[in-house]
């Protein structure tokens, strides 16, 4: 017979997902009491937390368990990388129906250790629940190693526009598995499981960037909180985009512009950010400017190539 939650039970499962967790030295206090305790060196800590909900984020005909664990991870871990700061740290808020597998969390935690151990974060307690649907709740933690963290708000007028990471596969990739269809497997793939620059934020904070943000809503959604924190005009040139083979692919398939995968599609977690026009990292791609807002485009406002983008910039909660 199928063991379930049910049968798991609450605390079964708290000890099966802990079972051999390590924990790396920002961890002073791991699972097992209260609550968790971190160092924090320089007094600051980043936080972040994001939601996955079965049937609007994931669904298990499209994923596995395991994908939706790195998935889970990953959107956070972007987030504090996109601060300039190194992951350390995850909790995580579980809530699924008690007729569920208990195969399946188990599957899962081991997508959120996989993921974490890619940046050496590590997994310091949560919470489960019983629920009507599979909800995942993370919240990530990370250090600053004494850095300023980097803000939405400190683009300049003549900084560069420049990005690190794959923009528009995972778009690509919904857009597959809404149609019914497994290929491209390489879209597909992205759509299931992201990968993060996460390397690339600590270094953009080092090499002087002056803003920075995680692409999880769109390319001109991400950059439109930029532009508006910082209070310029952002340009995107379309002629230093590329669109690689898969999405062309996809799009000629579909009917969808190839283009607007890459300038609206979200969930690949690559980073984006402003910088002089010298201190742009190696390896990071320029795609755009900052200016001065004026009458004819106010300050807040993203354009392509000059002009204002006529179809939605990318995905919105409680859009109708």
């Amino acid at each position: 017979m199928t063991e379930t939650l049910g049968s798991t039970g609450e605390f079964g499962l708290i000890a099966a997902v802990t079972k051999g967790l390590s924990t790396s030295a920002d961890v002073l206090v791991g699972p097992g009491d209260d609550a968790a305790v971190m160092a924090v060196p320089d007094g600051r800590m980043v936080i972040t937390t994001d939601l996955l909900i079965e049937g609007r984020h994931f669904r298990q005909d499209w994923s596995s368990a395991y994908d939706v664990g790195r998935k889970a991870a990953a959107q956070n871990l972007s987030d504090v990388a996109a601060m300039g700061a190194r992951p350390t740290a995850l909790v995580v808020g579980f809530g699924a129906p008690a007729e569920l597998p208990t195969a399946w969390a188990l599957e899962l935690n081991q997508g959120l250790v996989d993921e974490c151990e890619l940046v050496g974060a590590s997994i310091i307690g949560g919470d489960t629940v019983q629920a009507d649907k599979i909800v995942v709740s993370v919240t990530a933690f990370g250090s600053l190693d004494g850095r300023a963290p980097v803000l939405r708000s400190g683009a300049r007028p003549g900084d560069e526009v420049a990005y690190a990471g794959r923009l528009g596969w995972a778009e690509a990739g919904w857009t597959v598995l809404a149609r019914g269809f497994r290929s491209p497997r390489a879209v597909v793939e992205a759509h299931r499981r992201p990968q993060p620059p996460y390397a690339e934020g600590p270094r953009a904070a080092l090499a002087g960037a002056s803003s920075m943000c995680d692409v999880s809503d769109g390319l001109l959604s991400d950059l439109g909180h930029i532009a508006a924190a910082s209070q310029v005009i952002i340009d995107i040139h379309t002629k230093a985009l590329t669109v690689p083979e898969p999405l062309q692919a996809v799009a000629a398939a579909t009917g969808v512009e190839a283009l607007k995968f890459v300038l609206t599609g979200g969930e690949d977690h690559a980073l984006v950010g402003t910088f002089e026009p010298a201190d742009v990292p190696e390896g990071w791609t320029v795609i755009g400017s900052v200016a001065e807002g004026n009458e004819e485009r106010p300050a807040g406002t993203v354009t392509v190539d000059g002009a204002p983008y006529a179809a939605d910039t990318g995905h919105a909660h409680f859009r109708s």
